[in-house]
């Protein structure tokens, strides 16, 4: 009988794959069938990427020497336009299709001028599919192109040409360039709400890998606008990332040409210990590396030793590595080659074997001639290097303590934490409240299931003034980071994360946000993945509790308050205003908090990393001027100052 039935069932299974089961996807049905395939997701992150993909077809335009500006508006309705004055999308007839180029390149993969090296030697929208990708997920899209005296124009929905290419008008003498306009499908995206900030953050980038560039953006919902241009490229960009920062030297700028790839890099040293480099690669930012920055690391610290070693400024017990060779770096590291190799569609790592090699042999021989010829330079940088050399042996056996173990070795967890019972990591959240007061309360109205607390006391080190042999030597630290169980800076391994939620939990006055900062500073430097893949939240507790009658409210700001106000009149009630969480007894902490059904949680994000990198160096700094002029130009902003 049983096997009767499984023979049934494999009838059904073969009965139903035959040639009317094989799809094919015309257009751009593939596009809008799996869209991650080509800009990694359709989170807020993928739908700036649609924004990244024009751009950079403009940018494209500016890197073969055919475009001096570009534009980028937001428009009130949800669109984004994306204007330059390069040569124009070819808008003739392609005979093998019997359609315009201009309708190939907006409506066909693989479409487009990058693939002989003729009309572009190097692009970063190297696949051909960055435009048709961006018709094929918006709703609609219009594109504009002015060239050879004439302005043509071809609309598109969801891909589709909803209009021929259709003469408009006359182009004014010698003007040229494209402008495309597009609205994000909200059936395909989680928002389609554009972000100011993260959108210059990349503008900036290309503004300053493009010398002399001009590209602006405008956000016409809330007035702000940028314009960037670079006459100093990338030596600017360093300038830029190190303005808050105690400089060692001048910034030192290496470039050269072999096999068809050009290197620019530029890097300064600070007084701080924390490296701050980015990698470009045709002007795309590799968020992760690849073999050039590897190139870059390899014979930066190679010419550090040897020169070094040649005027007798290293023990013979101390070797420099490329971890000392970095602290206190900023640098910039952009190359262009003709055919990168990037690791998916959203080009965050570059893969070429051979770029490695061609970048140490460009940086190691320019590198060792700079030094023989700025001898100034040259001792701070290896003086800079010999001390973080140093100063790591003597932090490599206190950062021993705080390495993860998995649950099947023992472990190793700090005393003071009220681990949950699950080893469901996904599943797992940590709270980290300061004192013992919140971490009573805490402990008392948590869900014992999934939810960790750990309270720290009082402040932690201030990690932006401090090496490594100091912050492994703080407690508070030591008890996080072993709780946390990924390891720290570049023993950080993500598998390792005992809890996929990492919430943050300060009192509502000015110590809890000083102590925030100083656990975002901490997880900014040292644990910047948590970051970027949404490990890391801010709880909000409620700021006042409202009581009349039997009933009561819980208000998490002031306009709210003002608002519940006016409903209820005044009369009658009672008002509290909570500083900290201890006021709170567990049951509100729970219900206001702490329950997945009913609290607040931010998502604590990167949008622009120069820009915050910018923010913590100022706030946490050594420097006081730049913080003084700070607190200064923001004091009037100020509400509920406690003193």
């Amino acid at each position: 009988m049983a096997d009767s039935t499984a023979d049934k069932a494999n009838e059904k299974v073969k009965g139903t794959y035959d040639a009317s089961s094989i799809q094919v996807l015309e257009g751009l049905e593939s596009v809008r069938k799996r869209p991650g395939m080509y800009i990694g997701s359709t989170s807020i992150t993928g739908l700036h990427h649609l924004v990244y993909e024009v751009v950079d077809n403009s940018v494209d335009e500016a890197l073969a020497g055919f475009c001096s500006r570009v534009s980028v508006v937001i428009h009130p309705d949800g669109s984004v336009t994306v204007s330059d004055n390069g040569r124009g999308i070819p808008f003739d007839v392609m005979p093998q299709y019997n359609k315009t180029a201009l309708e190939v390149v907006m409506t066909k993969l693989h479409a487009g001028g990058k693939f002989d090296k003729k009309s572009y030697k190097v692009s970063g929208g190297l696949h051909g599919v960055g435009v048709s990708v961006v018709n094929g997920l918006s709703t609609s899209m219009t594109v504009e192109v002015r060239r050879d005296g004439k302005v043509c124009s071809q609309r598109y929905e969801k891909g589709v040409p909803v209009s021929p290419v259709e003469l408009i008008g006359d182009a004014a003498a010698g003007e040229s360039g494209t402008t495309v306009t597009f609205v994000p499908d909200a059936t395909i995206f989680e928002t389609t709400d554009f972000n100011f900030d993260i959108l210059s953050s990349r503008l900036r980038e290309l503004a300053f890998l493009n010398t002399g560039l001009e590209i602006s953006i405008r956000d016409e919902r809330s007035g702000k606008e940028h314009s960037f241009k670079y006459d100093g490229g990338i030596k600017s960009f360093v300038e830029f990332i190190n303005q808050n920062k105690k400089a060692l030297h001048d910034v030192v700028y290496v470039s050269g040409d072999k096999n068809g790839t050009h290197l620019d890099a530029a890097f300064q040293y600070n007084e701080g210990y924390i490296p701050n480099i980015f990698s470009f690669v045709n002007t795309i930012n590799t968020t992760e590396g690849g073999t050039h920055l590897s190139g870059f690391r390899t014979a930066l610290t190679r010419t550090i030793n040897s020169y070094a070693e040649k005027h007798g400024l290293l023990d013979k017990d101390v070797r420099i590595s490329s971890e000392d060779a970095v602290e206190g770096m900023s640098a910039v590291v952009s190359v262009k080659i003709p055919e990168p190799q990037f690791e998916g569609q959203t080009k965050r790592k570059l893969g070429n074997s051979e770029v490695k090699g061609l970048v140490e042999s460009i940086v190691g021989p320019s590198l060792s001639t700079l030094f023989e010829e700025n001898p100034k330079v040259a001792r701070a940088i290896v003086e800079k290097c010999v001390n973080a050399a140093t100063a790591r042996e003597a932090a490599r056996k206190a950062k021993d303590l705080v390495r993860r173990k998995t649950l099947f070795e023992g472990s190793s967890l700090p005393g003071k934490l009220a681990d949950c019972s699950s080893n469901d990591a996904a599943a797992c959240e940590l709270f980290i409240v300061e004192g013992d007061s919140a971490g009573g309360s805490c402990k008392q109205a948590r869900n014992r299931e999934y939810q960790a607390v750990l309270p720290l006391k009082g402040k932690i080190l201030n990690v932006e003034k401090a090496r490594l042999l100091k912050i492994f030597a703080n407690r508070e630290i030591v008890a996080l980071a072993s709780a946390i169980g990924t390891g720290v800076g570049d023993d950080f391994d993500v598998s390792k994360l005992r809890y996929h939620k990492i919430i943050l939990m300060c009192d509502a006055d000015v110590d809890g946000s000083h102590i925030r900062t100083l656990l975002l500073t901490f997880f900014f430097r040292y644990m910047r993945q948590l970051i970027e893949q949404g490990h890391v939240y801010i709880a909000q507790p409620p700021l006042y509790r409202v009581a009349k009658g039997r009933k009561e409210y819980y208000v998490y700001n002031d306009a709210k308050l003002q608002e519940l106000l006016q409903q209820v009149g005044e009369d009658g009630i009672s008002l509290q205003r909570y500083k900290g969480l201890g006021e709170m007894n567990p049951e509100q902490l729970w219900s206001t908090t702490m329950d997945p059904e009913r609290r607040v949680l931010l998502k604590v994000s990167v949008d622009d990393a120069v820009e915050a990198d910018k923010i913590f160096t100022l706030l946490m700094g050594e420097e006081v001027e730049p913080r003084r002029m700070f607190i200064e130009a923001h004091a009037l902003e100020v509400k509920n100052l406690d003193v």
